[in-house]
Parts: structure tokens; sequence; C-alpha cells
């Protein structure tokens, strides 16, 4: 594995100072069972149906195309898209042009310090940021050419990876990329009755568990004004039944999302017309 030589590294001996904390000597259930009261409330004081507040601009990189700024809770992203530029080392003509999709973690974002280069989690979040903007961008008017998308993580405090989407369909719509709607992305954590939307880090870390027999985490991007579903992403062991609930729940929040993004980019819209 590669060295990170931009930090101090400790001895080769050098034992973790998490293996000695408090929350380490308790099970992964126990844990979880102080995720939720009774009342279903959770540790932030949100319900188990309730979205955390979200902050959004757009225009924040000055040398890219468009660019947006996302704060879901305590997760921070930044997305920047670029010129459509010539699809590289490419011979035969596309009809359609296409997306280059890169999702990075700042190494300071997770508890886990990360390394510089891409891991496999960073390159699966890239392929599915990527089949989920395709979606949604009219990629016949611009044949032969692609649209770069760069995702930068600034502060992972759980859903990060639709918080991505959504911050990186909003620079598409600043950048003025042709689009068939705006799109939008929501998570929703499960683990057996309990029900999360919005997960935050450790709920979303203690869903990826087995500690009941159904768990996992659900991710979707929709297109809210065509009712469209671009993406569906799925990770744990969870009946049909539950899937198809889970996707009204995660359907509903993010057609909740959509009036933000809109506001944010008509806003970044009239700053444009008042500056000229």
């Amino acid at each position: 594995m590669p060295i990170d030589h931009k930090r101090i590294n400790p001895p080769e001996d050098a034992v973790p100072y998490k293996l000695f904390t408090k929350l380490n000597t308790k099970s992964s259930q126990e844990q979880y069972q102080q995720i939720l009261d009774k009342n279903q409330i959770r540790k932030d004081g949100r319900h188990a149906s309730e979205h955390r507040k979200i902050y959004m601009k757009t225009g924040v990189i000055a040398h890219a195309k468009g660019s947006a700024y996302i704060e879901q809770g305590q997760t921070k992203i930044v997305a920047s898209v670029f010129d459509p530029r010539e699809i590289p080392n490419r011979l035969d003509y596309c009809l359609k042009g296409e997306v280059y999709c890169d999702f990075k973690f700042a190494p300071f974002s997770c508890p886990k310090r990360r390394l510089h280069q891409q891991d496999s989690q960073e390159k699966e979040y890239s392929s599915i940021m990527k089949k989920a903007l395709e979606a949604a961008i009219c990629r016949h008017e611009f044949p032969n050419f692609q649209v770069d998308v760069y995702v930068l993580v600034l502060h992972n405090a759980g859903s990060a990876l639709s918080a991505a989407i959504t911050a990186a369909g909003a620079a598409l719509a600043s950048a003025g990329i042709p689009m068939f709607d705006i799109i939008t992305s929501s998570t929703l954590a499960i683990q057996g009755k309990d029900v999360l939307l919005d997960p935050d880090f450790e709920e979303e870390t203690l869903s990826e568990i087995a500690i009941e027999k159904e768990h996992g985490i659900i991710v979707i991007s929709v297109l809210a004004t065509h009712d469209q579903i671009s993406h569906f992403h799925q990770v744990g062991n969870l009946p049909l039944n539950v899937v198809s609930d889970s996707i009204d729940i995660l359907h509903k929040s993010c057609k909740e999302i959509v009036p933000l993004v809109q506001k944010c980019v008509i806003r970044s819209v009239l700053a444009g017309i008042s500056e000229t």
C-alpha cells in the first residue's frame, strides 16, 4: 500500500488510540440501540424520517465552468464542471457525448485518513455518479465531446454519495450544460424495522453491518419533473417489499430537495445577469 508522504507517520508498532475508547468496548448492536430512542428520535434530534438541513451555493470555483458547494448536515462537498472537450484517445465518431466523473474523499474528510490515490470505494462512487448523471444530461447535444465532473468531499458525515450527486446536478445546471431535468438524490439506511432517512456517518456504518437479518443502504437519484429514477444503488440484504417501500420514501425526499436546487440555480443566474 502506498505511503502518505504528506503527513508524519507514527511508529510501526503504534496502536490506534480508538482501541482504548469506551465506544469500542460496546458491540455493534449496543451502539445501534443508542441511535434511536423509543420515540424514534435520533441523537441529533431528528425523527427517523426527517432529512438534515441543506445549504447550497453555486459558483464557488472561479476557473470552473460551473460549480456547487453543498452542506448536508455536517457533510460538506464541492462539485465542479468543466467545458466539454473532445473525448481523448477515441478514433471513431461518437453520436452521444460522454460524462467523466471523479469522486474523491479529501485525506482529512473521514475518521480514518484517506490516501491521495483513488481507492475501490471512490472508484465505485465515481461509476455510480456517472450512471446517474448520464440520464439527466442531453448527451446528444455535444457528440464526440466529454463533460468532466469532479467531486471532492471535504467532510464525510454520512450520505456523501447522494449529496455529491445533488451537488453535481446543480453544478451542471450552473455551467449551462443541456439537461433534461434537475437531478436530486437521497439515502436511506435500514436495520431491521428501523428506517433512517439521510443517515449520518455512524448510522450509515452500522446499517451496513448484519445486526439484523434485514439491513442495508439504498441510494436513488430522481428526475423530479419527469418522475423518473435515473439510478438505483443498494448495499445489504433486503426483501423486495422493503425495497419497494424504501423507494417511495426516497422518491418523496428527492422531490422535496428540488425547490432548494432550483432557487440556488436561479439565484446564480440572476447574479450573473446583474453583473453584465
